[in-house]
């Protein structure tokens, strides 16, 4: 049994990835605040403790003495940078970092082509969103590094991610579109793509990388089959076992009630695509998507989520629909 220590551990990629290693016979360790309940019980040994307090750290590796380490909450360059000298000896340090760290836009974008982010000492340090890109990327370049001189660091980057247990409830405010709405308003003519990926792929993405990936390399993960928003509306009626009328609205359109595309969650302007093939040729594949919507369905009607944090308002888009219908 190989000793895994996954750095955060009790919400979403960290409970998934937890769940994965447990169903392929790693003995798991998680390492964090304390801050949400371990859903683990006694299935997992828990080290409470600060993983941006370096001596911390450096205590939760010589207690858990892991094989491989999974860091789930490494924001900040720095963090990651400590964690490949604390964890220099293992048989795999896999860093979570995101497919915001590309800073081109190309289709796809692809792992040693597409330019990373670059990030200044000031963007390092910060907790903007508008950072956050340039930190993952800058985390990249210290798993490069640290590659360099021996350390069997790798980097998985993921897409928007989806799934149950996702508490950012972007998918649960379009889930509550369609189980309530007979019509739901999308922005633009429904093209829109932005690359996703299911927590329990990304999991399994992790763990295939901790065991066949490559030091000093990054690995896309997403999705292997894309769809546009629409389709994914789609999908979630299909699941809902429901059907939908999508209208489409323009920029012009929304105008007319003070909204922009941007007010809708999940909407991009420049198509977002992952290239995943690399992954692929360690052995990993993604789950179909009429399976990873229905349990993202499922789990969202058992669930209190429903993603109103992201709501432009019902009302506006009554408005609008009604003007649409003059029209």
């Amino acid at each position: 049994m190989t000793n895994a220590l996954v750095i955060g551990g009790t919400r979403f990629i960290g409970k998934w990835t937890v769940r994965e290693l447990l169903d392929h016979d790693y003995d798991v360790t998680i390492f964090n605040r304390g801050n949400h309940e371990n859903p683990f019980g006694e299935t997992v040994t828990h080290i409470q403790g600060d993983r941006t307090n370096d001596a911390e750290l450096a205590a939760a590796a010589t207690e858990a003495d892991p094989d491989v380490v999974i860091d789930c909450v490494a924001y900040k360059p720095r963090e990651v940078r400590t964690a490949t000298r604390i964890f220099e000896d293992v048989d795999a340090y896999v860093y979570i970092s995101s497919g915001s760290a590309y800073g081109d836009e190309e289709i796809p974008k692809r792992e040693g082509v597409t330019r990373l982010f670059e990030c200044t000492n000031e963007q390092a340090d910060e907790d903007s969103a508008e950072s956050y890109g340039p930190r993952k990327a800058e985390g990249d370049r210290a798993i490069f590094a640290a590659a360099d001189r021996g350390v069997n660091a790798m980097s998985v980057r993921p897409c928007i991610v989806y799934g149950p247990d996702d508490y950012g409830e972007r998918f649960d405010y379009w889930i509550t579109r369609v189980r309530t709405y007979d019509r739901v308003i999308i922005p633009g003519d429904g093209t829109n793509l932005w690359h996703r990926a299911y927590v329990e792929d990304v999991a399994s993405a992790l763990r295939t990388v901790a065991e066949e990936g490559e030091p000093g390399e990054a690995y896309n993960v997403g999705d292997q089959r894309l769809v546009t928003l629409e389709e994914m509306l789609h999908l979630m009626a299909d699941a809902l076992d429901t059907d939908i009328d999508v209208v489409h609205a323009g920029e012009r359109e929304l105008s007319i009630v003070d909204l922009t595309p941007d007010d809708f969650i999940l909407w991009r302007d420049y198509p977002h695509v992952l290239a995943t093939e690399k992954l692929a040729a360690l052995g990993w594949e993604s789950t179909p998507l009429h399976e990873t919507m229905q349990r993202t369905v499922d789990d969202h009607l058992e669930s209190d989520r429903d993603g109103s944090e992201h709501d432009p308002g019902r009302e506006n888009e009554e408005r609008l629909l009604s003007v649409l219908d003059t029209i």
